[in-house]
């Protein structure tokens, strides 16, 4: 008879280990820390302008609704001293979120640096900055920090907290879940009560670490940070807080269930007492996992963006579905290891609540697909997109060694011995008996070769011996019915399949954390969309100002190309066009040429041909914009006889 042997179960954790941290670590250094579901789709005045007298206040416009405090938008002047009054205006309306600041009279000429810093809707942090200058630009001494919004060493603990959080939630439900329906006996085996505590436990621990650094993580980024009670104080104001607090409190009755199931149903004998009380586990437990999930669907993506009043339920039921397969999947591997036995009844109903919650993911997953990407373009063009497609694949591997797993369960004998009561108390001595049987051993070595104890010092040595043999057989016992386990080519089978389904998971979960703190694709695109035209919108009495960088290929090929149009209306405009160098100097170029077309109308190409009025200065008087819409402004940079490009940006001219 050939047997299969299944992989130690030391070495395929600690390798499973590596391979989740090596790829969370991948995709997390991938990821932009500052990507969230909001954007900054405008700014007045736009970065790079050059505006002839001060303006009054600077305003800026978001894709979605951000939080604002008394420091979000800060406007420094060329030696960095603050050029704003501090104060805040809400200039929301409609659909348009849009805030500004206003600025300080008599503000001289020169480089003006606007620093901003918020909160996305769905918690992430969003920061950026951008320049512009009144009369002309001028020297900066202005240095921003090089951090991205939360990023560095607070953001990296977030971000595991937060995947720990996502992972020990489903150990939690899912194992709770696989205990009351699946195998009811998993109720009183010791590896099964200490997998799911400690899953309590990590989600506590996780959901603290969060709390205390949520303050940093959306501010200063500094760790010491965690402990300003001022700070601690603000975040439980804000929607993450009253979230995260929520889900401690949860956490409460959790540890309710959880104690009830491995207490009292665990010690239930009577049929009809433990059917009833399995009942209303089953139903308050549901209630308080449905609740936890909640905190995560009324903090982030589905609370924000289309249809949230859809999308939260279904984020929901989506979390719990992949509690109750993944969690499960993790119980039942700890089962396999390191219980005595596991029915094959209990397998089966696990697959077949795994087949049940594949099928409510597959449902969920595709509306939020669907509301999140919105085109097959941000599928494949977006950060967003070509994470999801990756999860899509795990997906799809999970259930290729599902369908394996599925055929081992099959194989599996019907003759898989039930432990008697008896075997389990044997068992149990057995776990206890291993950690001190080397001591018992040493103890028994030296009571043979010592002189006889006193009687008022301890107990009879034959009472001591009694005790050391027990150990030693229940220690006999345990690894006789380990080789009898780990001989069964069918159970061997259906832990290295499970193994590998762990694996997958882990890296599942890093993969849908990321996606928890990237933009979607559909608000990418359309703050991309919003940045070339309605970002650009003529205001009145203000020039409408463009930034086109160019690299023609030659020598000197690289630059940026500031263009203005004033007043940026229908009718008669003065055309200037500055050249710079990387760095910010001007440059000279042989030849620069501008065009304009209405696509819409069929109007143009408009030729205007500036005239040069210093190094890296073109002007042209009198340029006509017959009728608004949305203009194709192209400029043609040539750094050379052979060296030119042609770039374009569309702006609407009212």
């Amino acid at each position: 008879m050939t047997t299969t042997t299944a992989p130690r179960l030391g070495t395929a954790v600690a390798r499973l280990l590596i391979l989740a941290a090596a790829l969370l670590g991948t995709l997390l250094a991938g990821a932009a820390p500052a990507s969230a579901h909001a954007a900054l789709t405008g700014s007045d005045p736009r970065d790079g302008a050059v505006v002839a007298t001060a303006p009054k206040e600077v305003n800026l416009t978001f894709s979605e609704q951000v939080a604002m405090s008394a420091d979000s938008i800060r406007v420094l002047d060329p030696a960095g001293r603050r050029a704003d009054t501090g104060e805040i205006r809400d200039l929301c309306s409609g659909s348009i979120v849009r805030y500004g600041v206003g600025l300080r009279a008599g503000l001289p000429d020169g480089t003006y640096t606007v620093a901003w810093q918020t909160v996305s809707a769905d918690s992430h942090p969003i920061a950026g900055a951008f320049t512009f200058s009144i009369g002309a630009p001028s020297a900066t001494s202005v240095a921003l920090p090089e951090q991205n919004a939360g990023g560095g060493l607070v953001g990296a603990l977030y971000g595991i907290a937060r995947y720990l959080s996502y992972a020990a939630f489903a150990v939690l439900v899912g194992g709770g879940a696989f205990v009351l329906a699946c195998w009811p006996r998993g109720a009183g085996v010791r590896p099964i009560q200490r997998t799911v505590v400690r899953g309590w436990l990590t989600l506590t621990v996780a959901t603290l670490a969060m709390l205390l650094l949520r303050n940093p993580y959306t501010g200063s980024g500094e760790l010491s940070d965690a402990f300003d009670l001022a700070g601690l104080k603000s975040v439980l104001e804000t929607k993450t807080g009253a979230a995260l607090t929520s889900r401690l409190l949860l956490l409460g009755a959790a540890a309710l269930f959880v104690a009830v199931l491995f207490g009292s149903y665990a010690r239930r004998t009577d049929p009809k007492e433990r059917k009833d009380l399995a009942f209303g586990l089953g139903l308050g437990g549901t209630v308080v996992a449905a609740g936890i999930a909640g905190t995560w669907a009324l903090a982030e993506h589905a609370s924000t963006g289309i249809q949230p009043g859809i999308a939260m339920p279904v984020d929901i039921l989506h979390l719990l579905a992949v509690a109750a397969w993944l969690g499960g999947l993790t119980v039942l591997l700890v089962a396999l290891y390191r219980a005595p036995s596991v029915e094959r009844s209990a397998v089966a109903r696990f697959s077949k609540v795994a087949f049940g919650s594949v099928v409510v993911l597959a449902a969920t997953g595709l509306y939020q697909s669907w509301r999140q990407v919105g085109s097959w373009s941000a599928l494949t063009d977006t950060r967003y997109g070509q994470l999801l497609l990756v999860k899509l694949g795990l997906m799809a591997v999970l259930l290729g060694i599902g369908w394996v797993s599925r055929r081992w369960t099959q194989r599996l004998a019907d003759s898989t011995p039930t432990e008697h009561p008896a075997e389990a108390k044997e068992a149990e001595a057995a776990g206890e008996a291993e950690a001190d049987e080397e001591v018992g051993a040493l103890v028994g070595a030296d009571s043979d070769s010592g002189p006889e104890p006193d009687a008022e010092a301890g107990p009879e040595p034959d009472a001591e011996r009694a005790a050391q043999l027990a150990r030693q057989r229940a220690a006999v016992a345990t690894a006789r019915r380990k080789r009898e386990r780990d001989a069964d080519p069918e159970r061997a089978g259906l832990r290295r399949s499970v193994l590998t389904e762990a694996a997958v998971a882990v890296v599942l979960l890093a993969v849908t954390t990321v996606l928890t703190s990237t933009e979607p694709g559909r608000t990418e695109e359309e703050a991309g969309r919003t940045g070339s035209t309605a970002g650009s919108a003529a205001v009145p009495d203000r020039p409408v100002d463009i930034r086109l960088p160019f690299d023609t290929g030659g020598v000197d090929g690289k630059g940026v190309v500031r263009l203005s149009l004033d007043p940026g209306r229908t009718g008669a405009n003065a055309l200037h066009v500055f050249v710079e160098r990387p760095n910010g100097k001007p440059l000279d170029v042989p030849e620069i040429k501008v065009a304009l077309t209405l696509e819409a109308k069929d109007v143009g190409p408009l030729p205007v041909a500036p005239d040069r009025i210093q190094t890296g200065h073109w002007s042209a008087s009198g340029v006509q914009i017959p009728m608004p819409g949305e203009w194709k402004i192209q400029v043609t940079v040539r750094t050379s006889d052979i060296d030119q490009t042609t770039i374009d940006k569309n702006v609407k001219i009212g």
